[in-house]
């Protein structure tokens, strides 16, 4: 407070001051649209509260610059608090500041002219008026911050626990209705699990916007994807992962969440070992048959080495050449010329090489549910390529 303003401007200002805060509490009411109902409630007492401690911290630090105190502070926090879970913008309470502002500096002026006071003083204190208004206004704004990033974390808390019960086959519908509620997450009609690696996961949060929601667990960010057929919303994923792998689930009711990801997770897996490839994001209903096929990897494994144990005895070097042959014969069967033309070798090759098979595999790759348990096998053993 300017040195220059004489305490005894205090004495002058004290009698009008309860009629004061009650016309400004009057005005606000009236002028300002959200606050134009009955000022009840904790809201209204906090700021009439606000108003009288205004008024008098003002007039106290006339006389003593020092007789601020933290607890007067507070109560403007809390104001700016108290309109953040409204869920108002601080518009209105910064409106009812400045009218409070100005309604005092009309009646301060009057008692200040009334005690004689001269105009250079008046002029100081419609200066530190408005200083000062502008001081509570920054601490209002300041518990509005605090609390809009307390609501923030929590909404943010929530909506990692809303992944999680999406991610239970067993989450019964109120669960999900009423976390959603909590988390302020609008449930979509369908979604799609989505999976990228952990250290990814903020990223693709934030780029895929508030409608994505996604948790970190066990090294993977598991998300679910709203409206994933929407216009537009595969071109958004590929540009928010730049590159970086992911898995994309089928796209499904709400109530079957759980599925998508979990699928999903089971792609991105394949992903990681090298058997899908590192696509961005990699959709995992156009690899159905690999994902059915490696859906129990000990059962796939013991498939590959019951099917093709004719094989073991070979050396590395003719198994790789058999093999080869082997899956290129069983997609075109008898196609001698056509299976040649593939493997880019001489048909009297292929002959050659089917000879070997025919020695190891017998009477098998003429029977059609052998030939097929070979097929899933070497699809097993060969990795995918691309």
């Amino acid at each position: 407070m300017p040195p220059r303003l004489p305490s005894d401007l205090a004495d002058a200002l004290r009698p009008v001051l309860p009629g004061l805060a009650e016309e400004i509490i009057t005005a606000i009411g009236r002028e300002v649209p959200e606050y134009a109902r009955p000022l009840e409630g904790p809201f209204g007492r906090g700021l009439r509260a606000g108003v009288e401690r205004a008024l008098g911290r003002f007039v106290e630090t006339l006389v003593d610059p020092a007789a601020d105190d933290g607890e007067t502070r507070e109560i403007y926090v809390a104001l700016g608090r108290g309109e953040m879970r409204a869920g108002r913008s601080l518009d209105a309470l910064l409106s009812a500041y400045r009218l409070g502002a100005r309604i005092a500096w009309e009646r301060c002026v009057e008692a200040g002219q009334t005690a004689g006071h001269e105009p250079a003083t008046l002029y100081l204190l419609a200066s530190a008026i408005f200083s000062y208004i502008d001081r509570i206004s920054a601490e209002s704004v300041e518990g509005y911050a605090t609390e809009q990033s307390a609501a923030l974390a929590e909404r943010q808390r929530r909506r990692r626990a809303l992944v999680r019960v999406l991610a239970r086959e067993d989450a019964g519908a109120e669960e999900v209705r009423d976390l959603a509620q909590l988390a302020v997450w609008p449930r979509p009609a369908t979604v799609a699990g989505f999976v990228v690696r952990a250290e990814d996961g903020d990223r693709l949060a934030s780029r895929l916007g508030g409608e994505a929601i996604v948790v970190a667990e066990q090294g993977l960010a598991l998300a679910f994807v709203p409206d994933p057929d929407a216009p537009g919303r595969h071109a958004e994923l590929t540009t928010a992962l730049e590159g970086v792998p992911a898995a994309l689930g089928p796209t499904v009711p709400l109530e079957r969440a759980a599925g998508s990801l979990a699928r999903a997770r089971a792609a991105f897996g394949l992903q990681e070992g090298g058997v899908l490839p590192p696509s961005c994001p990699l959709v995992c209903d156009e690899h159905l048959p690999t994902l059915l096929l490696h859906g129990d990897g000990a059962l796939a494994a013991d498939l590959a080495a019951r099917a093709l144990a004719p094989l073991d005895d070979v050396r590395d070097g003719t198994r790789a050449r058999l093999t080869e042959t082997l899956a290129a014969w069983l997609d075109e069967p008898g196609q001698v010329s056509r299976v040649a033309e593939r493997l880019r070798v001489h048909p009297q090759t292929v002959r050659y090489r089917m000879a070997q098979l025919r020695e190891l595999f017998g009477d098998r790759l003429d029977d059609a549910d052998a030939r097929f348990e070979l097929a899933l096998a070497l699809r097993v053993s060969i990795a995918p390529t691309g």
